[in-house]
């Protein structure tokens, strides 16, 4: 089986603050377990894509930034009747925050949220809407913090035509600013739909954005097995035959409650660490 190994153009913006390139480090890793993997950008004309029997996502990490041609590459993969991983129809429902509603419809925790869709005004009735001082906004279709900014009551004035002009071009998503994020973002990695492993992203003093290109950091600890067991709620109900997945958010008064479900391209924090490697390996030779 010929796989490609998908992933971007390279921008620092992305790969700016990681310690390890991951790519290049699970790339070699799948070369030793004897695959034909090839690394290939998504968007790269020249590629032969009918040569291939698999589609591996690992970090087409600009799909937001070209999302109709994003759209349109998956489309063919599925004509040409190639597997991809994870499978189209799951990266196209993930690639729009509205996917949150239906997690929350189905009665999971997650931040609550309101979408304002292209053309919408912002006032303050949004403050009243969430019964909150702050208010976190950004894009439907983002990744990276693009875009995403804080609003308060003394800053709405402010920032008004900021807000209006990303309105004019995109649906956005707001929600309540949670404080508990100044204490990490909590991510729980699942491969096939077993759990691996976890890590904590803080955001740098100041800043609310966990991103390790924006100054946020990292550490690993031991994950406590009821969080553990919240986390794999999300996977089962909505990442089944999912290669990867990771579960973002925070713990409001001990209980875990969804800020990202990652099924697109998330870094994976595999740290060069063979035994999260072969987990990988794994759940992938047991989806093909």
């Amino acid at each position: 089986m010929k796989i490609a190994f998908v992933g971007y153009k390279p921008q620092l913006k992305y790969a700016q603050g990681v310690t390890n390139d991951e790519d290049s480090e699970l790339l070699t890793f799948l070369l030793q377990k004897g695959l034909d993997i090839t690394p290939v950008i998504w968007n790269d004309v020249t590629i032969d894509w009918p040569a291939y029997q698999l589609v591996l996502l690992k970090s087409p990490w600009d799909y937001h930034e070209n999302i109709a041609a994003f759209y349109d590459w998956l489309e063919m993969l599925r004509k040409l009747d190639i597997q991809v991983l994870n499978p189209v129809d799951v990266i196209k429902w993930n690639s729009n925050k509205r996917y949150l509603k239906e997690i929350a419809d189905l009665g999971l925790a997650v931040i609550p949220s309101l979408y304002l869709t292209k053309g919408a005004q912002v006032d303050e009735q949004l403050f009243h809407y969430f019964n909150a001082d702050d208010l976190v906004i950004k894009p439907c279709v983002s990744a990276g913090a693009k875009n995403t900014i804080t609003l308060n009551k003394q800053n709405i004035a402010e920032k008004a035509s900021l807000v209006k002009s990303f309105l004019e071009e995109e649906d956005y998503l707001v929600q309540p600013f949670i404080k508990e994020i100044t204490g990490g973002e909590w991510s729980f990695v699942f491969f096939n739909g077993t759990y691996s492993h976890c890590l904590l992203k803080t955001p740098r003093q100041g800043d609310f954005r966990v991103q390790h290109y924006l100054g946020g950091s990292i550490t690993y600890p031991t994950a406590d097995g009821k969080h553990i067991v919240q986390a794999q709620q999300y996977v089962d109900a909505f990442a089944k035959g999912t290669l990867y997945a990771r579960v973002d958010g925070v713990l409001i008064e001990d209980d875990f409650q969804l800020m990202e479900l990652e099924l697109i391209e998330p870094y994976l924090f595999l740290n060069a660490d063979n035994t999260l490697s072969e987990r990988y390996y794994k759940a992938l030779t047991d989806l093909i």
